[in-house]
């Protein structure tokens, strides 16, 4: 059966299923049946979770996503992520789909979370530039003052990294949104901006960024590795990818390219 290109849209995808349906095979027709009835678990769900309820072999559910036009399940699943306002499904029906999974038991979450967190950590060295990584060094060793935002989850990284140049004695400015309090006059020519935000990116962050590219004042950027306004903008991207455990992330990848890029700084200043 010939695969045509990818749906763009949830609409569309349903479209596709109703065509392709009446002519797949048995265990495919499992497949396209599971999904039809289940589209709310494809976000929260891995492959062998959804070919499990469909009572096929991975393989099969992943030859049924090509099918669909994907190029396999992660490419579906993210279309069904994306359809989310903010691209992710909320915290009550990750919960949810946690709960119908069985995975709610301390250990078994710690278990799961450690082992997401590690194949993370592997990915990090492949996703990382080693030249951006120098350059964003040069970038933040080298400016008066180092400005960092990061908001909502990013939050946390950000905080650190400011703790962490603090006690390098390396001048950092941590920006925040409290009070929608703004502090943009205190980013001056000679400073340089870190700005920490991943998909769905926070509109602040990337207004904050706009504006100071504006001004020709340099921006380093950890984010994800998928195309984003971030790059678009000139800045220094640093790349990092967390695995998920039912659609919740960590950031244990996230907060060891923090403290390795916060060191090689203030080693560089101390030179």
């Amino acid at each position: 059966m010939a695969e045509a290109g990818a749906p763009t849209s949830v609409k569309e995808f349903e479209e596709r299923l109703l065509d392709v349906s009446v002519a797949l095979p048995k265990r495919l027709k499992q497949c396209a049946d599971y999904v039809a009835a289940n589209t709310d678990r494809i976000a929260v769900s891995t492959v062998a979770e959804m070919a499990e309820g469909a009572g096929v072999q991975p393989s099969a559910f992943m030859r049924f996503c090509q099918i669909m036009g994907f190029s396999g399940y992660s490419e579906m699943q993210r279309l069904f992520r994306e359809s989310y306002v903010g691209g992710w499904p909320d915290y009550a029906t990750r919960l949810d789909h946690l709960r119908d999974m069985g995975e709610h038991s301390g250990p078994r979450l710690l278990a799961e979370f450690v082992e997401a967190s590690r194949a993370s950590l592997e990915n990090l060295l492949k996703s990382v530039d080693p030249q951006a990584l120098e350059d964003a060094v040069e970038v933040l060793a080298s400016a008066s003052l180092v400005h960092i935002i990061g908001l909502r989850r990013s939050f946390a990284v950000a905080s650190y990294i400011a703790y962490a140049l603090e006690k390098m004695r390396v001048p950092a400015m941590l920006h925040g949104a409290a009070g929608r309090l703004e502090s943009v006059n205190a980013i001056r020519p000679g400073d340089a901006l870190l700005a920490i935000t991943f998909s769905p990116y926070s509109q602040e962050t990337l207004d904050l960024v706009e504006t100071v590219r504006a001004r020709e004042v340099p921006v380093v950027a950890l984010t994800d590795a998928a195309v984003n306004p971030l790059r678009k903008m000139g800045a220094t991207i640093l790349a990092v990818s967390e695995v998920d455990f039912g659609a919740f992330r960590s950031l244990s990848a996230t907060l060891c390219l923090a403290i390795a890029l916060s060191t090689a700084v203030g080693t560089r200043r101390s030179t």
